[in-house]
C-alpha cells in the first residue's frame, strides 16, 4: 500500500459493504485453480476477527483463513486478491489503535513467508515474531525473502 499516514484503515475496516458474498466465477482456469465455480468476497472484518484469534506463540496463514472463511459461508474458495488487501488493512488499522490490538504478525504468507506490506515491513514483523519465540530465515541471494524458520509446527488451526 502507499501513502499508509494519509489513510484511515480503521475506517477501511469498518466501512459499509455488500460483503459477505458469494460470485459465480465462469473462467475455466480459475475454476480449475481453486477447485469450484462459487467465490466468495469476504469484508475486511471477517480478516480482521480471524486474525484475533491466533495466541501468542502461534501462527497463520492467509491462506488457512481464506480456507476457513470460505468453509464457514459454503463457497468453495475466497477471493485471494481481496484476501491479501484486507489482511493489510486489518494490519494497519491495528497500528493506527491506541489500544484494542489485532495480532497482526502471526498471520503469515504463503509457506510461512513474512509479508512487507505490513506496518513496519518484514523488519518488524520479524521482530515481533521473534519476541514471542519464532526465529526468521533469511532465503535467496537477489530476491531476498523471509520466512518463519519450522512454522508448520506453530500453526493454529480456526475451528469450523
Amino acid at each position: 500500500m502507499a501513502n499508509e499516514a494519509q489513510k484511515d484503515f480503521n475506517a477501511m475496516l469498518h466501512r459499509e459493504t455488500d460483503m459477505p458474498r458469494i460470485q459465480l466465477v465462469t473462467d475455466e482456469a480459475t475454476i480449475r485453480k481453486y477447485g469450484g465455480e462459487r467465490m466468495l468476497l469476504a469484508p475486511p472484518l471477517a480478516y480482521d476477527a480471524a486474525m484475533r484469534q491466533v495466541p501468542f506463540g502461534r501462527l497463520i496463514t492467509v491462506g488457512d483463513i481464506r480456507a476457513h472463511l470460505a468453509r464457514a459461508h459454503g463457497a468453495d474458495f475466497t477471493d485471494p486478491i481481496t484476501a491479501g488487501i484486507f489482511v493489510s488493512i486489518a494490519a494497519w488499522a491495528s497500528s493506527q489503535r491506541a489500544s484494542d490490538e489485532t495480532p497482526w504478525w502471526r498471520t503469515l504468507k504463503a509457506n510461512g513467508e513474512l509479508n512487507p506490506k505490513y506496518p513496519g515491513g518484514v523488519a518488524a514483523q520479524a521482530r515481533l515474531l521473534e519476541a514471542e519465540g519464532h526465529r526468521i530465515a533469511r532465503r535467496g541471494r537477489t530476491n531476498i525473502r523471509y520466512y518463519v524458520a519450522d512454522y508448520e509446527r506453530a500453526l493454529f488451526s480456526l475451528e469450523d
